[in-house]
């Protein structure tokens, strides 16, 4: 039983590492996102269609 623990502490741990990961990498992607839209729509007059 006590094997059973200590397996579903680790697991728990790695997920909560997880997400946190993700939301890191989601918060930067957006950010990068944002920060390119802005530049496009700076230099928006310069884009030929």
């Amino acid at each position: 039983m006590e094997k059973a623990y200590n397996t579903m502490k680790h697991v728990g741990a790695l997920n909560i590492a997880l997400g946190v990961i993700t939301i890191v990498t989601g918060l930067v992607v957006g950010i990068l996102m944002l920060t390119a839209g802005g530049r496009s729509l700076k230099n928006k007059r310069f884009i030929v269609w």
